[in-house]
């Protein structure tokens, strides 16, 4: 097993899964390998095995239902997580989630993602870590080890190079050897290697024509030969398509079930010869060996006993400290003698916010990565409690969103499900007018047998007067009342798209318009008569009741937001993407805000010098303002507790301490790779080894904001660099005014030109530290014997380039304050 030592209960746990596996026949096997239902595999109780439960995450664990009956705890984005550069913190906010995951009966958790921000264009970059496969393995091992610390197994995902969303089902990513291993597959080879993690997910796409869940070099010689994974392979949702390709390729458990390739099917292929059953009898071993690491069988001790589990966290405290720790200050310009942030209670008496995302924060990304909180803190909520009573004043300002989305807030929603005949079979209360239930989750006493409608309803409150647009997102019959009077009557088909998953959810559609009075609430009603989709995979009900609120001129809310900014001391102003922009399921074709929210900055900066632009959005945007305000904060999707963080670190109570994981471009046309639409099915990753920064500085472009970038609230002197090859010493010194945390970044760069072509640059390594001010700290920092090595594409290994190197540490990429010369 690597990276650990084989202990007594490691023996125990494999004679368990042993004795298990000869009482198994072929059909048990092979119907151990499909999933039960959406989440769960099938309890064997002839051998002591419990049913595995798996649920989404990575922020939160919503359980095997899509619902908020049970809320879980939301923690800031992965790219929030990353921008801390810390993964102790990872690692604690793993433990959280493991001590959610076994409040709702889960074992083991979908995550994390560790894909790689190839291009800014990714639409689910949120849910991945970073550009660097370095900074992206050191996080990802935080947090495997944190869940796992807690008695629940990963899956870490997606294997591999899953960076893109584009016909993320049928592209084939052409990647050659050498960044597949220097850069793709890294992040995953440090967490098997430093991490042990109990599972893999394999990814939907192909690489260099073979499918990842059929993929026999990767999965089984790779993986497996050469990094001795040891856990289970579960395929990504709908992943699987071929029987004998996926077993003989090493995917061990095909999802969701009841319907999957493997089951009968795989039963049939080795009775048929196609498959031997010793295939088969591996894979078993792998789902009892995770059977065994989280308690789910009898005679195996779990890995975690019920006693040694980590003391219990607070989840709103943690989700606090991550958020305020992630933010990146990005500018913050000194003027009349005072930086911008922190806000100075003696001068700053009023503050003007703006920005329909300070009123309705959006707090984590779309798909999978969905959760329901227990509450959420806006930054509107979170200022006005940290701000004294009549110093906040609050406008619109501008919108994102100009379209349909999700019916939320204002409405009190609850689905009824009813048989042919009329009768009531379940009620469930609503989160928001979505519902997305598959497999078992279904309200209780509701089956997929009986269900022949399901019918949201209750009322909508507008906050605003005038015309409001209802709308339908899915598939079948349905039928839309508003204010006790049918609006509209209709049936929708399949949806043509490549991915099944939104060819399921169908389009986004307006279907009525109704004029409504703020304040006055009216009886909402979408009624879905479920249809019987020959062919699905998996029984499911999907489909939302939309809006949208009156769209007044922009111009006037533009207008109102510059007059409250023109008198007070400080504006502060918040911008965001939606859902229509980031989220699981498809790629960005922009980089632009969307609405009219850089128009209001601008106008709000015109009046007002000491404008704050505070930006909640998952991954890079264009802000075309930035030059032009006093400071600009980088919150990400910032979880449940982001408005309090917010508060924390405007105000000054707390230090902003993220640093970016990822480079922040001027405008879209400078960014090196954007590629992320595939031609006649393929998508060829021409950039080799330059993604990221690295491509950045080999093409001599300076971007917005540099890899690593990241202001506090006080000074830092780097005073000494005493380096070797294989460590890094750094001697720095809090020179400001108040305690502060520090991240250390070390680089290596090599100092001649040689035969391979390798980047200017490159992470080798980084450390947080913290001081009070006028004091000095010492960090030492390993160096990686990996980090002076390329992937030999003649000889199929790893070959340390030898030569002089330099050891440059600093505060980011290019903001490096000493270095070292060291030859390896």
């Amino acid at each position: 097993m690597t990276g650990a030592p084989i202990t007594r209960a490691d023996h125990a746990r494999e004679a368990a899964v042993e004795a298990a596996l000869g009482k198994l026949d072929l059909d048990d096997k092979a119907r151990l390998l499909a999933g039960e239902d959406n989440w769960s595999l099938p309890a064997l109780p002839g051998i002591g095995l419990a049913s595995l439960v798996m649920s989404d995450g990575p922020i939160g664990v919503r359980g095997v239902r899509w619902t908020a009956d049970d809320p879980s705890v939301a923690l800031p984005s992965p790219t929030a997580l990353a921008a801390t550069w810390d993964p102790e913190l990872a690692r604690r906010a793993g433990r959280l989630l493991a001590q959610e995951a076994r409040r709702k009966g889960v074992h083991v958790l979908l995550a994390p993602t560790v894909n790689l921000h190839r291009s800014p264009l990714g639409g689910r970059h949120f849910e991945a870590y970073s550009e660097d496969p370095y900074l992206t393995g050191e996080i990802g091992t935080g947090y495997v080890l944190g869940v796992q610390d807690g008695g629940v197994g990963t899956t870490v995902k997606h294997f591999v190079a899953n960076d893109a969303e584009t016909d993320r089902f049928t592209v084939d990513n052409i990647v050659a050897p050498r960044p597949l291993r220097e850069l793709y597959l890294a992040p995953f080879e440090a967490i098997v290697k430093n991490a042990h993690p109990w599972g893999i997910m394999a990814a939907y796409n192909r690489v260099n024509g073979g499918s990842m869940t059929e993929h026999r070099h990767l999965q089984r010689e790779v993986l497996r030969g050469e990094w001795g994974f040891d856990g289970f392979i579960v395929s990504d949702w709908l992943a699987a398509r071929s029987t004998t390709g996926d077993i003989l390729g090493g995917l061990d458990v095909a999802m969701p079930g009841p319907k999957t390739v493997y089951g009968d099917a795989l039963a049939t292929a080795v009775r048929a010869g196609e498959v031997e059953e010793s295939l088969v009898d591996d894979a078993v071993r792998n789902v009892l060996r995770l059977a065994a690491r989280v308690g789910a069988l009898d005679n195996a001790p779990a890995v975690v006993a019920e006693s040694a589990l980590p003391a219990p966290l607070d989840g709103d405290a943690l989700a606090r400290e991550v958020a305020r720790r992630s933010f990146v200050l990005v500018r913050n310009e000194v003027r009349d003698g005072h930086p911008a942030l922190p806000l100075d209670p003696a001068r700053t008496r009023t503050v003007a916010l703006s920005g329909a995302a300070a009123r309705d924060a959006r707090i984590l990304g779309g798909g999978s990565a969905t959760v329901f909180p227990p509450h959420v803190v806006s930054p509107l909520d979170g200022l006005t409690a940290a701000l004294p009573d009549g110093a906040l004043t609050y406008r619109v300002g501008a919108d994102p969103s100009d379209q349909l989305a999700v019916a939320a807030q204002g409405f009190e929603l609850r689905a009824v499900c009813r048989a042919a005949d009329g009768r009531e079979l379940g009620t469930v209360d609503l989160p928001s007018g979505m519902i997305q239930w598959v497999g078992v989750d279904l309200p209780d006493g509701v089956t997929y047998d009986e269900l022949h409608s399901v019918e949201f309803t209750g009322t909508f409150t507008p906050r605003e007067s005038g015309d409001h647009t209802f709308g339908t997102r899915g598939i079948g019959p349905l039928v839309l009342t508003v204010g006790g009077e049918k609006v509209w009557e209709g049936e929708e088909g399949l949806g043509d798209s490549t991915d099944p998953f939104n060819a399921f959810f169908g389009e986004r559609l307006p279907r009525a318009q109704v004029t409504l009075l703020e304040g006055e609430s009216v009886d909402v009603s979408l009624r879905l008569t479920v249809p019987r989709l020959p062919g699905m995979p998996m029984d499911a009900v999907a489909f939302s009741l939309l809006h949208l609120g009156p769209q007044r001129d922009p111009g006037d809310l533009i207008a109102e937001a510059v007059e409250a900014a023109r008198t007070a001391d400080t504006a502060v102003v918040v911008v965001a993407t939606t859902t229509a922009v980031e989220s699981e399921g498809f790629d960005r074709t922009s980089l632009e805000l969307p609405g009219h929210q850089n128009a209001l900055v601008a106008a709000v900066a015109a009046v007002n010098p000491h404008t704050v632009v505070v930006v909640n959005t998952g991954s890079p945007v264009e802000l075309p303002w930035r030059d032009d305000v006093s400071a600009v904060l980088l919150s990400w999707f910032p979880g449940q507790e982001g408005g309090a963080a917010l508060a924390d670190v405007l105000t000054g109570a707390e230090e902003p301490g993220g640093r970016l994981t990822t480079t922040w471009p001027v405008a879209l046309a400078d960014v090196p790779v954007t590629d992320t639409t595939p031609a006649d099915g393929e998508l060829h990753y021409t950039e080799g080894v330059f993604i990221g920064y690295r491509a950045w500085e080999r093409a001599g472009t300076t971007p917005a904001y540099p890899f690593g970038h990241g202001l506090g609230y006080t000074d830092w002197e780097y005073e000494s660099l005493d380096a070797t090859a294989d460590r890094a010493t750094v001697t720095l010194r809090n020179t400001g005014t108040r305690p502060g945390r520090e991240t250390v970044q070390i680089y290596l760069a090599p100092q001649a030109a040689d035969a391979p072509e390798r980047p200017v640059r490159w992470l080798a390594g980084f450390a947080s530290v913290e001081a009070g001010p006028g004091e000095s700290v010492e960090v030492t920092i390993p160096l990686r014997a990996r980090a002076y090595q390329i992937w030999d594409e003649e000889t199929h290994g790893w070959t340390t380039v030898p030569g002089t190197y330099e050891i440059q540490a600093g505060r980011s990429l290019t903001d490096r304050r000493l270095s070292a010369t060291v030859t390896r």
